[in-house]
């Protein structure tokens, strides 16, 4: 069959990689440059984390929304001029977590989609001649003490449910294990599942590289809607023309909601802007990739330097971004590791900003469309998009050559809301 992938993100070409060798023809849709700043992809933290099977909702968080809404330089912003908009997003996205019980079904749903993350993206990168990208050296959870390891007790009971399991390390075994932290962590867990893409970009470049070596043709327009006729799939639209085909998977990420709609489905899909800061000789070198529980953003040595990615702000696909949320990533890095210097230069500091496609309950749409099954969703991954693209691209190509999926679809279902 023809079929058009519609982004050229991680999620896209790990589907367009694995659609081809199936032995489908296949087209890729991406107006912007793959692997460029404008994916979500590009700034990921670069964790490849199965273990990251937690919902951003959780119990109680309700209470947090209004230190949310006074705070644009918190941890996870709303800007008030956003929030009528992001409300019926939000309602949703309190419900998703409220319960233990809740969060538990959200654990077990994602796991599928993660596990073994990084041998996957391992086979991935070395088919497309990137391996030396991709790392499993295991990710440091770190604590300033066991306390605050204990005081999320419901996130790692969750984890240990689903398998994942972990090394505990008192404050003299954190102090081998990475020197470089800061001495108030006296406490970390070590995964040894969890992996790294040292280089997102890149990785997402030499994969689209590879599927167009393999046969796949790309083009750099925008892919704006369907020709369906009797629930049947006939061509892609696009800003100039048709592309006649015979299915079509949309993963555009953060842009899928119109498309979605147009193949049946009104999904509850939101952006949660994103920002990282790239610090070039940031002084340190970091043997493993860091979580900070006091900061809830991931740092990580890539090949352009330290970067620390997390922060979550709502305020939508067209609003400027707020700068200043870098300036706390900064300072925070220096929270986290004493021996960068102070005073950096600005030509040090490289900052970026791009769009999660997220649904309320940190769950994605993966499986056909409503109006038209030859379209198939695979979008809203939220926060796990990187670690869980290649198993997508797996299912996706289950899906169009119509055999029984490796995971189970209801979770993912665009009707669930």
């Amino acid at each position: 069959m023809h079929v058009v992938v519609i982004g050229a993100g991680i999620v896209g070409a790990a589907c367009a990689l694995e659609l081809l060798r199936d032995g489908h023809r296949v087209t890729i849709v991406e107006p912007g440059e793959p692997g460029g700043e404008q994916a979500a992809s590009y700034g990921n933290g670069t964790l490849l984390n199965p273990s990251s099977v937690i919902p951003m909702s959780s119990p109680g968080i309700w209470k947090k929304v209004p230190a949310y809404l006074s705070d644009p330089l918190g941890p996870l912003a709303i800007r008030w001029s956003y929030l009528p908009k992001v409300l019926p997003w939000l309602r949703r996205f309190l419900s998703a977590g409220s319960t233990p019980a809740k969060v538990a079904a959200i654990g077990k749903a994602l796991r599928p989609l993660l596990i073994d993350a990084p041998e996957r993206h391992r086979k991935l990168a070395e088919e497309a001649g990137a391996g030396d990208l991709i790392t499993r050296q295991g990710v440091l959870f770190a604590f300033p003490d066991r306390a605050a390891f204990e005081a999320e007790a419901l996130s790692w009971k969750v984890r240990r449910d689903n398998g994942v399991r972990w090394l505990e390390l008192d404050e003299d075994e954190l102090r081998q294990r990475e020197p470089s932290l800061d001495r108030h962590y006296k406490f970390a867990v070590l995964v040894e599942e969890n992996g790294q893409c040292r280089d997102p970009g890149a990785y997402v470049a030499a994969l689209i590289r590879h599927a167009v070596d393999q046969g796949a043709a790309v083009r750099r327009v925008k892919a704006t809607g369907f020709r369906i006729e009797n629930r049947h799939l006939r061509s892609v639209a696009t800003e100039g023309d048709e592309i006649p085909c015979d299915r079509a998977v949309i993963a555009a990420g953060a842009w899928s909601k119109v498309l979605a709609r147009q193949a049946g489905d009104n999904v509850p899909l939101e952006t949660e802007r994103g920002y990282h800061i790239v610090i070039a000789n940031p002084g340190v070198e970091p043997r493993y990739p860091v979580m900070p529980s006091d900061g809830k953003m991931g740092c990580a040595m890539t090949p352009q330097g330290l970067r620390l990615g997390g922060q979550v702000e709502l305020a939508g696909l067209e609003a400027d971004p707020n700068w200043k949320r870098a300036d706390v990533l900064l300072k925070f890095a220096r929270k986290v590791y004493p021996g960068i210097p102070e005073g950096l230069s600005l030509d040090n500091v490289k900052v970026w900003m791009g769009h999660r496609p997220s649904m309320p309950d940190g769950l994605p749409c993966l499986g056909p469309a409503s109006g038209c099954p030859d379209v198939v969703y695979a979008f809203g991954h939220g926060h796990v998009g990187l670690t869980a693209g290649a198993t997508t691209g797996l299912v996706v190509a289950d899906i169009v050559a119509g055999r029984k999926p490796r995971v189970d679809l209801a979770p993912y279902a665009a009707t669930r809301f």
